[in-house]
């Protein structure tokens, strides 16, 4: 990994902050994670070595939909990462609608993007917490989630199999804090 000297993640969180108007908790979570985080990339983590957490295979059961198959996809969705924003904030879909999500950072900064209803996003924000204080952060790729670093793009291709809001989210410390959030309807077919 490359090490980011102290001054630079300092950098960033000014430039972070400047940008973008946070709570208080978002401020403290980011500015210490940049302070105590030497030799670690920056709003980086290792969601398959989190307790609890998906390891990207497709025998996984989720409340909220499965991982869509590539040659199914019924549609695409554009998603837009800012300093503390996505946008659309809201995104409608219907059961058994596959969607593929390509999601662009467009900040300066590592985002997160997953895909879950309430439990499991504050379980995953839990643990993303946990892991930042013992300076565990690492990248991930887990079926309903992808880091997306500045300037970059990816894509998450998922099938909603019930009706119902869930939220995509960044779990990053203090991003969700900050208004880094979304909602997901999937509605239901009508007959």
């Amino acid at each position: 990994m490359t090490e980011i000297s102290t001054s630079k993640r300092i950098n960033m969180y000014k430039r972070a902050v400047s940008r973008q108007p946070l709570g208080l908790a978002a401020v403290t979570a980011a500015g210490a994670f940049l302070l105590i985080a030497p030799g670690r990339s920056a709003f980086a983590h290792e969601m398959n070595d989190m307790p609890g957490m998906h390891h990207g295979t497709r025998h996984e059961r989720f409340s909220f939909g499965e991982p869509g198959n590539p040659s199914k996809v019924n549609r695409i969705v554009n998603i837009t990462m800012a300093n503390m924003s996505f946008e659309p904030s809201t995104v409608a879909v219907w059961v058994d609608e596959t969607i593929r999500f390509v999601i662009a950072n467009k900040s300066r900064i590592d985002h997160d993007f997953t895909i879950g209803d309430i439990a499991a996003q504050t379980k995953h924000r839990a643990e993303m917490a946990e892991m930042m204080q013992k300076g565990e952060m690492h990248q991930h790729n887990d079926p309903n989630a992808v880091m997306v670093g500045p300037g970059q793009q990816r894509e998450l291709i998922w099938k909603f199999t019930r009706a119902g809001n869930f939220e995509f989210d960044c779990n990053v410390p203090g991003h969700y804090e900050a208004g880094m959030r979304g909602v997901i309807e999937v509605r239901a077919k009508t007959r």
